[in-house]
């Protein structure tokens, strides 16, 4: 059953897991399982996404339950006055705060304006060595789409050096393989933290939250990150 974070009479919104896909999609015909089909089927409702949300991404996925709803929200959306924050872990030490400005190129090969802020949350560095280095450096950081860029977050944070743990294709192979190998991870760390606007059909100000999963809070651990997880998601507010 899937996790409920917030609905009302025209909006819903899930902690959607990682893996599971929005809707249908052709670079994944074997799939038969999708979070607007698995919704619907939860409140007996159909449902329609408001916005897309990476398979390998967990987190906040905003719903809407009519076609009014849906054309309202999208205008926010398109106007962008809808705030959202990831939680990340990445390799090295990241900055403690920064812009990536860098535009990327969208699957009709159109090059467009992509900008992400970031911020350093916390850093970690453990006594296992990978490759050269005696020991291992991670980040733990906040990012923030200005824009809403396919895999925006994922080639951003590649762009800079500091791949997301995780991700293929977009992150480090050696980092992935280490993962999997030393702690029997491959889910990728990135997780939509929260979604921050204005209602716009009840103008109540709205700050949607989804909680870390398992696997986020488990590696975060390994990694020393972090006492207690409600401490690192109230840094994200």
């Amino acid at each position: 059953m899937l996790e409920i974070v917030f609905e009302d009479e025209n909006y819903i919104a899930i902690n959607k897991p990682n893996g599971l896909l929005v809707h249908r999609s052709a670079i994944a015909r074997d799939v038969d399982t999708f979070a607007v089909q698995e919704l619907r089927d939860q409140i007996n409702q159909h449902v329609f996404p408001a916005h897309r949300l990476d398979r390998k991404t967990s987190g906040v996925l905003l719903f809407a339950k009519n076609k009014n709803a849906l054309s309202a929200i999208r205008k926010l959306f398109e106007n962008k006055e809808i705030k959202k924050e990831y939680l990340a872990i990445v390799r090295g030490f990241t900055d403690p705060k920064g812009l990536i400005d860098y535009p990327l190129t969208n699957e009709k090969g159109i090059v467009k304006e992509a900008i992400t802020d970031f911020e350093t949350i916390e850093t970690s560095e453990i006594p296992v060595a990978l490759g050269k280095f005696p020991t291992s450096r991670y980040s733990l950081v906040k990012l923030t789409p200005q824009t809403g860029r396919m895999h925006q977050l994922r080639k951003h944070m590649a762009h800079i050096l500091h791949p997301i743990i995780g991700d293929r294709p977009h992150g480090c192979n050696k980092q992935n393989r280490h993962f999997k190998l030393t702690w029997n991870s491959e889910t990728m760390l990135l997780h939509a933290n929260s979604m921050s606007f204005t209602h716009p059909l009840t103008l109540n100000t709205l700050d949607i939250r989804a909680g870390l999963p398992n696997e986020f809070v488990r590696i975060s651990g390994i990694l020393k990150f972090g006492s207690n997880f409600d401490s690192i998601e109230k840094n994200t507010a």
